[in-house]
């Protein structure tokens, strides 16, 4: 078995000479970790990395009996002028990206309508198709959070607390909900505290935070989206690839990436070249 120090040593060697804009990496193989930085440890916007913390929120409610992924858009929201076939729309579908509304809406973009989720929500859906949007994890958000309240506020004794992220941040929309999709913020070695959850299956330690069923679950069932790879795949917040690699990625190469007992963990702002930081985790980690 390779050594996390070797693989490190790997890979900051080729973000070196290809000239890649990466913050820092943390590397766990089984129980051997090793991280390099190259700026200062702050904590940055993950991105739609924060998609698979609202998949761990998921599982956790789910593991608590307060939600299926068959709860629908009509269960949870009043007031709303459903579009035709939007009302049957599932938080699975949500998760998934398989909503079949055309809405697209980022976390960086304004929110110009009253309630983001009324309008997506007020379109009409055409079945099960794919379109990746931040503003389904923020619908998602909204109606875990009908049952939960807050959920950055629930997460924190059932995630962060456990993990000793101390009060993390969340971008939020107009009404103070959080966007979900984007926006979460932590230093790069709390992401991988994360990342060590996924690896370990939902365990930290001694505790079950979420069921091991849950975290495979994320990962077994893709819904191909059309696009080449590596972005060919979805499943519950996360993408296949590269190879037998299935990974957890943000918009400039924020990255959460499981290879059998390995993860390894990237902050970065690259522009051009993202998908090369995925590739070199996979292959050193294979």
């Amino acid at each position: 078995m390779t050594s996390a120090e070797t693989i490190l040593e790997r890979f900051v060697a080729a973000v070196d000479s290809e000239g890649l804009g990466v913050y820092g990496v943390h590397i766990r193989v089984g129980d051997d970790v090793a991280s390099h930085r190259w700026r200062s440890d702050d904590r940055e916007n993950l991105y739609s990395i924060s998609k698979g913390v609202c998949a761990l929120a998921t599982g956790m409610a789910i593991d608590e009996g307060l939600v299926t992924l068959d709860l629908r858009a009509d269960d949870v929201f009043s007031g709303i002028r459903f579009g035709a076939g939007a009302e049957a729309v599932t938080l699975r579908h949500l998760l998934t990206m398989t909503s079949g509304i055309d809405f697209r809406w980022f976390g960086h973009e304004p929110v110009t309508w009253p309630d983001l989720a009324g309008e997506m929500l007020s379109r009409p859906s055409a079945g099960r198709r794919f379109q990746y949007s931040d503003v389904s994890t923020y619908v998602a958000m909204r109606m875990l959070a009908t049952v939960v309240g807050d959920v950055r506020d629930w997460l924190l004794p059932r995630l962060f607390q456990p993990l000793e992220i101390d009060n993390p941040q969340w971008h939020r929309c107009p009404l103070g909900f959080i966007i979900g999709g984007t926006g979460l913020e932590l230093r790069t070695e709390e992401l991988a505290r994360i990342g060590r959850v996924l690896l370990d299956r939902g365990r930290w330690n001694d505790r079950a935070l979420v069921s091991p069923g849950w975290v495979d679950s994320m990962h077994e069932s893709w819904v191909y989206t059309g696009n080449p790879p590596p972005m060919d795949r979805y499943g519950i917040a996360t993408w296949a690839g590269p190879g037998g690699a299935w990974r957890l990625e943000g918009r400039y190469g924020q990255f959460v990436l499981i290879n059998g007992d390995a993860v390894v963990t990237i902050t970065a702002h690259e522009e051009s070249l993202e998908d090369r930081l995925s590739e070199l985790a996979a292959e050193l980690t294979t």
